[in-house]
């Protein structure tokens, strides 16, 4: 077993720190309990849980005894439904794998319930079952080379090969500074990903714009415009033709503008939130404008582009501007007062340690920002991993989402310390009047125009509740459709496979488990839905370009461009 690399100072602190608090729930050391605490006395509830435990325990035990003449294991305890690492069969056949394992989801278990009895508030009740969550994936017996019979038995097939390769692919790793979880060399941008033909039509030191050429001879006389979050490549909605979310808008007759955000290096270690907003979104409004001619746009911002969208359309709207028809947000947070499990690594300290060190400049590494994402599906994106190419000698599978989720980007200093602070830990977006933004005080009350509001069922980043919550924060008509999946997989949904499912037309009001209650299920994908939502916002039917860009806004050269390389060139000047 070895620990995840590019582990940031948040996470080492808040492990420590959960340990301390969960100690300290249990002598008496910690202060009067908050009066959102859980209601039990820690010292009864601790009492029962090891009551359980040592039943649990001697149940097992008993029937190991009276199986092991058969030479077969007894199953008193067994994983949670998905639970992956167990599944080979020498984890139930053998009797003494089959009692590791069983202990420790025993010894798991424990731990659980005395996070759920011990009385210390939400938020910190939270971080515990966070944090608590994080060790018990950790100390797997699946994750170690002594106590995984499959990598025991991988061992001795290969005479000692697939250890001999699980260390080398280790040294690899230690190398790049990240686990690998895809086969990288299989894809390549330009190549098999990101290949929807396009051209970059303007690019400052921030972002390129590209303009995707028409796949119909009539398209929309206004233009679509989409700004990816800037913590990914934006290529994540143009992976492969078939699951091209740009390919598809164009295929609807969309005339597509899609931002490219530079991966900052140093010399963009200054850069502002303000700067994002200003220099990054409303540019891209104003030049997708320019280009088509027309009279408004109609905008799409995911996750924290999403964010970075709707803070600019409300700047525009305080300006008295009217350049945006319609809004789309996908799996985008405006209220943060639930982030999830992205919450617990938010607090007075941190955000103030980040000021102090890159807040009046610096980079924020991609590597520490993915491997927080990570941890919040470890069994999913950090321990399978580990498993297969350290311990077994194995080499990860090609998966074009899975490269895209590896090539992470920076953040420059200033921009993610304000970010930090206003976003997640004082919610100042959703409060008209708090915040300024290039110079003007901000409220997305005023963004007027009509939002097609997107949240995902499982979202690990944005709980679809909090997505929710925007469509009472906007000044617009809304319409909130949930997605089946996760953030990532829920948003890509091509409609062309008709998987998965969502939910829309549901009651309006404030209560988001009232607005489920009367949603209505629809089978396939969502992109459907938008799609026919989008076109009374679109405008006339025109014909489609012959050219990319205009007399002013030149084309500069093919898509994907240059910043969505890993090292980009350097940067030509807007």
């Amino acid at each position: 077993m070895t620990a995840p690399f590019n582990m940031p100072d948040e996470f080492v602190r808040g492990f420590f720190k959960s340990g301390q608090t969960l100690l300290q729930a249990y002598t008496g050391a910690a202060d009067t309990a908050p009066e959102d605490a859980a209601k039990p006395l820690p010292g009864l509830a601790l009492a029962q849980a090891q009551a359980h435990y040592w039943q649990q325990q001697m149940a097992l035990y008993m029937g190991m005894m009276a199986s092991a003449t058969a030479g077969k294991a007894a199953a008193t305890v067994e994983p949670e439904r998905g639970d992956r690492r167990f599944n080979a069969q020498i984890w139930n056949e053998n009797p003494w794998f089959s009692l590791l394992k069983q202990t420790y989801l025993l010894n798991s278990r424990l731990l659980h319930d005395m996070v759920e009895a011990a009385a210390v508030g939400a938020k910190e009740k939270h971080k515990l079952r966070f944090f608590a969550r994080q060790f018990i994936d950790s100390m797997s017996p699946a994750n170690f080379a002594a106590t995984n019979p499959e990598a025991m038995t991988a061992a001795i097939e290969t005479q000692g090969e697939s250890m001999r390769t699980g260390f080398a692919n280790l040294l690899e790793d230690l190398k790049r500074g990240r686990i690998s979880i895809t086969d990288e060399s299989a894809f390549e941008v330009g190549r098999n990903v990101a290949v929807s033909k396009g051209t970059v039509v303007f690019e400052n030191e921030l972002f390129q714009l590209i303009q995707y050429a028409p796949l119909t001879a009539q398209v929309a006389e206004r233009p679509l415009v989409i700004v990816p979050p800037c913590i990914n490549k934006f290529y994540i909605l143009d992976l492969q033709p078939e699951n091209s979310f740009v390919r598809f808008a164009c295929e609807q007759g969309q005339t597509v503008f899609l931002v490219s955000w530079r991966n900052p290096d140093a010399d963009l270690g200054h850069i502002t939130w303000d700067e994002y907003i200003e220099s990054g979104a409303i540019k891209a409004l104003e030049v997708g404008r320019a280009i088509s001619g027309a009279d408004k746009v109609n905008a799409v911002g995911w996750c924290v582009g999403g964010t970075i969208l709707s803070s600019a359309i409300a700047v525009l709207r305080a300006r008295g501007e009217e350049s945006v028809a319609s809004l789309t947000l996908l799996t985008t947070m405006l209220d943060f007062s639930d982030p999830g499990d992205l919450g617990v690594f938010i607090d007075e300290q941190g955000v103030s340690q980040r000021e102090q060190t890159i807040g009046r400049g610096g980079i924020y590494s991609g590597g520490e920002l993915g491997f927080v994402f990570q941890t919040l599906r470890a069994n999913d994106l950090i321990w399978p991993y580990v498993v297969n190419n350290y311990l077994k000698g194995g080499s990860p599978q090609a998966f074009d989402l899975l490269y895209w989720n590896a090539d992470g980007t920076n953040l420059p200093g200033p921009m993610y310390a304000w970010y930090l602070r206003n976003m997640y830990l004082e919610n100042n977006l959703c409060k008209p009047g708090r915040l300024s933004m290039c110079g003007t005080p901000v409220d997305i009350g005023r963004i007027d125009m009509p939002s097609y509001i997107f949240g995902t069922q499982e979202d690990h980043i944005v709980p679809w509740k909090g997505a929710y919550r925007s469509t009472r924060l906007v000044g617009g008509e809304t319409q909130f459709v949930l997605g089946a999946s996760g953030h990532i997989a829920g948003v890509i949904n091509p409609a062309s496979k008709n998987k998965r499912s969502y939910w829309a037309d549901g009651e309006p009001g404030d209560d988001p488990e009232g607005w489920l209650a009367t949603a209505k299920s629809h089978s396939g994908s969502w992109w459907t839905h938008w799609i026919e939502w989008l076109r009374p916002h679109a405008g006339k039917e025109v014909a489609a370009p012959k050219r990319a860009g205009n007399a002013k806004f030149k084309p500069i050269e093919p898509a994907p461009g240059r910043y969505v390389a890993k090292h980009p060139p350097e940067v030509m000047s807007a």
